[in-house]
């Protein structure tokens, strides 16, 4: 089995970046996981559902297929708050596992998410806890939006990201064996050196 990169850590702290990078680096498959819960929360919408009602939810989440990954309308507060709502629900957690799974397991794979170290990868001989400070977070979040045109209030984002923490955290902690990695004061460049040398010498090849 070839090996999967386990990459975990709250929202805006880096870690999807650093995923991409690493799976372009080693020519592996990347995924998204929390896409996942955005395209089960667009499917519960796209329904007339709610997204917090757990039997909606599950439902969707069993339905998922790759397809939705591939949507259009993924990003947004809209998809955000849905995405929140459903990734809250066991059932929705649990009907997604061999997706993932699946996922890694064909040939090698990096994922980011909240318990790739932890629940759905625990034996990954790679893993990594991506963190930044809530201030950081909220401004590179902040000029993330700015970039993508949306009009954006940094005390709002902050306060966002922060029920974001709070919504997540029953479901994300680092894994015992994962390496801490703050990029508070890192740029992306710096980031990206120190996650590979993580990689490298976890996977014998430094």
């Amino acid at each position: 089995m070839k090996p999967v990169i386990a990459i975990d850590g709250p929202a805006a702290a880096g870690k999807g970046t650093l995923a991409r990078r690493i799976a372009a680096a080693l020519a592996m498959p990347y995924l998204d996981t929390g896409l996942l819960y955005r395209a089960v929360g667009r499917r519960v919408l796209d329904a007339a559902g709610d997204p917090k009602d757990p039997d909606t939810a599950t439902a969707a989440a069993r339905a998922l297929l790759p397809d939705d990954l591939q949507r259009g309308d993924l990003r947004g507060p809209v998809a955000d708050d849905a995405a929140a709502s459903v990734a809250a629900i066991g059932g929705v957690r649990t009907a997604l596992l061999d997706f993932q799974r699946g996922f890694g397991a064909k040939s090698g794979a990096v994922l980011d998410g909240r318990d790739i170290g932890t629940v759905i990868f625990p034996d990954a001989p790679v893993k990594l806890f991506v963190t930044a400070s809530p201030a950081e977070r909220a401004r590179r979040r902040w000029a993330e939006l700015l970039a993508r045109g949306v009009a954006a209030v940094l005390p709002d984002v902050e306060a966002e990201l922060h029920a974001r923490d709070l919504r997540d955290a029953p479901n994300m902690r680092q894994a015992e064996d994962a390496v801490a990695l703050d990029t508070t004061t890192l740029d992306a460049d710096a980031a990206f050196a120190a996650a590979m040398e993580v990689v490298r010498t976890r996977l014998g090849r430094a």
